[in-house]
């Protein structure tokens, strides 16, 4: 049973084998999009859904949004592959890319609590609305701009430091937005550095 797995690797095996079908977003995916990155890594980025791109190499956050990301990062001196581990909140693509429904969440959302409970990361950087609402529902509707760049802690996520950051798609289609994520994300960065 894919959520019994007692190692990431043998969790992510399992998963990509069972051609998962709990929901209705199987039908149209061409692969299953478990996740980026090193599950060895203490910092965790978790975004909405896969794209195309994502759908078609079955890795996360490698189409635009991955690649801003990466190289926003990678600015701060962090390699996005190497120092932290991204997944979305479903592991398929949603169609035309919208946002996935509250039932398609919440068929995915007990293989995002197992990765979180393997990779045991010590920081959340939760990417955008979606990714808010489905694992810390407490903080929905609350305006993006309250929440953005502050770390933070949550009785479901106990040891674990949490922040919020824009979306990278958000920053793609309003670039001046982007100073502001380039702070939010030297200061995960700074935390990360200073707690290794």
């Amino acid at each position: 049973m894919i959520l019994d797995a007692k190692s990431y690797s043998e969790f992510k095996k399992e998963l990509i084998a069972s051609d998962c079908s709990l929901c209705g977003l199987a039908a149209g995916r061409t692969r299953l999009v478990v996740d980026r990155g090193d599950p060895g890594a203490k910092v965790l980025f978790v975004g909405e859904a896969p794209g195309e791109k994502e759908d078609l190499a079955g890795k996360a956050f490698v189409g635009r949004s991955g690649r801003l990301l990466d190289e926003m990062l990678r600015e701060e001196g962090f390699e996005t592959d190497r120092d932290a581990l991204i997944a979305n909140v479903v592991k398929c693509r949603p169609p035309d890319n919208r946002r996935p429904s509250p039932q398609e969440a919440a068929s995915c959302l007990p293989f995002l609590r197992k990765q979180i409970e393997l990779v045991g990361p010590k920081w959340i950087a939760l990417l955008g609305a979606t990714a808010v609402k489905h694992l810390v529902p407490d903080r929905e509707g609350l305006p993006m701009e309250d929440q953005v760049g502050t770390f933070f802690k949550h009785p479901a996520y106990a040891g674990i430091q949490l922040i919020v950051l824009y979306h990278p798609a958000y920053i793609l289609r309003d670039p001046r937005k982007r100073p502001l994520m380039k702070t939010h994300l030297r200061r995960l960065c700074d935390s990360w550095r200073e707690g290794q």
